[in-house]
């Protein structure tokens, strides 16, 4: 590390990572947030998966004020956060062969839909199979993932493949595998992970796609409002009901 303080050498690697994936990942971005918008039009519905950290980019484009309405979690118990206890136990359902199709055999998930799924390693059983089921139902695939971890890890799931191999769209997050940008010779570790930062953004720049290839074609995207402010209640009330049977964090 160079004289800089630790805080600030994040920070600026942190923006090199999201200056490459604008660059880099430009066009997969705007085909996902063309597939989006196409499964807006055409009816369909719209869901967001990530275990454990991967789950905070998932939940961040759910029922979020200036976002699409119409995106939901699909949650799979034990692994959406780390508020599962013990924390290490969401780690291990990761890895568990069955999970993904027991959580889409009760889903509402169905042919036409997409679904986002957040794996920065790309590596445990769950998205592999999620994402290999889900395509089996006639779903759109997103994956938002590390490619690097398929080149420099082995896949945990019994068919040695990655999330990557089974979507219709993969986003690369660029992260390097381990998921810590800064080392010093006192830490014995390397440490602060940037992850969550470009996953976010990724997956907001897809949303932004998509709301404005929306508008592009005449039809409103289904936007919600902050509620702290003015009218935003009454504006969120109109688009949660238009969309009511589209929209499953109600219900």
């Amino acid at each position: 590390m160079s004289d800089r303080k630790p805080a600030g050498q994040f920070l600026d690697a942190a923006i090199d990572l999201l200056r490459r994936v604008r660059d880099e990942e430009a066009d997969t971005v705007g085909a996902a947030g063309v597939l989006l918008a196409d499964t807006v039009q055409n009816g369909g519905r719209l869901f967001a998966f990530g275990a454990g950290h991967s789950s905070l980019a998932a939940q961040d484009v759910v029922y979020r004020a200036g976002g699409l309405a119409l995106m939901n979690l699909l949650t799979v118990p034990g692994v959406v956060g780390v508020d599962v206890m013990p924390a290490t136990l969401g780690s291990a359902l990761e890895r568990v062969d069955g999970l993904a199709s027991a959580v889409l055999d009760s889903s509402p998930l169905r042919a036409g839909d997409a679904l986002v799924i957040v794996s920065l390693s790309g590596r445990n059983a769950l998205p592999v199979e999620m994402a290999m089921n889900a395509r089996a139902l006639g779903v759109k695939v997103i994956g938002v993932t590390s490619v690097a971890y398929a080149r420099e890890t082995t896949s945990r799931h019994t068919s040695g493949t990655f999330l990557k191999d089974h979507c219709d769209l993969v986003l690369d997050s660029k992260i390097a595998v381990g998921d810590a940008e800064l080392t010093l010779d006192t830490v014995p570790a390397p440490f602060a992970p940037a992850s969550t930062v470009v996953t976010s953004a990724l997956l907001q720049a897809v949303l932004a796609t998509t709301a404005a290839t929306l508008a592009d074609r005449g039809i409103e995207p289904p936007l919600l409002r902050s509620g702290n402010v003015d009218g935003g209640h009454d504006w969120n009330g109109r688009v949660l009901e238009q969309y009511r049977d589209r929209i499953f964090y109600r219900h």
